[in-house]
């Protein structure tokens, strides 16, 4: 094996010797020396199935090519990885890091690292890609190659202290799903998760925010300067927002929601007046609606949009004018099954399930867990004592609440 790229390795799949699938490239750690000499590759950080990420040292790699990475053994810790002192995370902390060029002392900042295998079989992070800032603007030049030994490299210490862009690991992030980065971010150090979090437009920290832990969201939230936080929490799901800024004091949460505009703080505000755990404080009040004149051509479009939840877009609801929650008169729902069996220039009046029983907003988790157990379903419809839709509930908010409340949190571990 010769010199390899790390965003090269980035994603590729890990198997055992026997082609079992362990699970796929986050990141690689490695430990930076005192004399600023190459550093040596201690490990990989690995994401199994179940989204947790663990530690396998490089003497248990046996082989690395461009389509997979396969270790000597099938046998691994699944603790989850805990990073040490001394040890940086390759994508995590030096993309992006600030150096120095030792001949003409130029100002750069790190583009990709290479890694190579020295006669003791040890791996070292021999060359490193940089791009220089040329220019009083700071303009950024080439890309160039140099030997580990050609740039004064940082040590732990700046990467602690140092600030540090965000674009090589903004482009490393930009092909996984937010529930992949928010489990990145949270091996990341809290200075690192800021820069990240700074970095990101809008929309995306929005998407990832939702899939943190509450304590984390709400770390994440403080960092922001109020009018951000408003504009992240407006770009977030309403429910998903309710759900973070109940758990802030009542001052807080009354100032963010005043920053939000009317228009998207006003769903929000509808949900927080009912409990977390009953159908109300679970709905989200952006289901799909249609009026029971519109063509079932319409309602595939509609159910066809690729930001919406799979779940959401698993059932139309047909309601009286206005068609935003709280609607007019609701008259049933229409399943997606159904849809695709019709003819597209049919209307949808003529497809709705009117049998389908209701939930109400008070209904409590378990009365709202036992409706779906009963009618198989991935969506319910909310709806109130005049025959307003008011919203829906998704299986997945379901699980959020019915899972233990630190589900997503990582548990600390050393690692063997």
């Amino acid at each position: 094996m010769g010199k390899i790229f790390v965003a090269q390795l980035l994603g590729l799949p890990v198997f055992g010797p026997d082609g079992e699938s362990i699970g796929r490239i986050r990141d690689l750690v490695a430990g930076l020396r005192p004399d600023g000499s190459a550093p040596r590759v201690l490990g990989v950080v690995i994401e199994v199935a179940t989204r947790r990420r663990i530690f396998v040292p490089m003497l248990r790699v046996a082989s690395i090519d461009a389509n997979a990475v396969t270790l000597a053994t099938g046998s691994v810790n699944l603790r989850h990885f805990h990073q040490r002192p001394n040890e940086v995370l390759v994508v995590g902390q030096l993309l992006d890091a600030r150096v120095a060029v030792v001949d003409s002392g130029a100002r750069a900042e790190v583009v990709d690292t290479a890694m190579e295998q020295t006669r003791t079989r040890d791996w070292v992070l021999a060359r490193v890609a940089i791009r220089e800032r040329t220019g009083r603007l700071g303009r950024r030049g080439p890309i160039t190659v140099l030997a580990w030994s050609d740039i004064r490299s940082p040590g732990i210490t700046e990467l602690e202290g140092a600030p540090q862009a965000a674009d090589q690991l903004l482009a490393v992030f930009d092909t996984m799903r937010a529930a992949d980065v928010a489990s990145a971010l949270q091996d990341l150090p809290l200075k690192r998760r800021y820069e990240v979090a700074d970095a990101l437009d809008d929309e995306r920290l929005a998407d990832v925010i939702e899939e943190l832990p509450e304590e984390d969201q709400k770390v994440l939230l403080a960092h922001l300067d109020d009018e951000r936080a408003a504009d992240v929490l407006e770009a977030m799901d309403p429910d998903d927002a309710a759900d973070l800024l109940a758990e802030l004091s009542e001052l807080d949460k009354n100032r963010l929601l005043e920053l939000m505009e009317p228009e998207e703080s006003a769903p929000v505000r509808r949900l927080l007046e009912y409990s977390f755990d009953t159908a109300g404080g679970l709905m989200t009040p952006e289901p799909i609606v249609l009026t029971p004149d519109a063509p079932i051509s319409e309602a595939l479009a509609r159910v066809r949009n690729p930001d919406l939840p799979p779940a959401l877009a698993s059932m139309v609801f047909v309601c009286r004018p206005p068609t935003a929650t709280p609607t007019g008169r609701y008259l049933g729902c229409v399943h997606i099954q159904r849809l695709l069996r019709e003819p597209p220039f049919d209307l949808v009046a003529g497809a709705v399930d009117r049998e389908l029983a209701l939930l109400r907003p008070t209904d409590s988790l378990i009365e709202v867990t036992r409706y779906f157990a009963t009618y198989n379903l991935v969506c319910a419809p909310v709806v109130d004592d005049e025959e307003h839709l008011l919203g829906a509930v998704t299986v997945d908010d379901v699980l959020d609440h019915l899972l233990p409340e630190n589900w997503r949190e990582r548990e600390g571990a050393d690692r063997a």
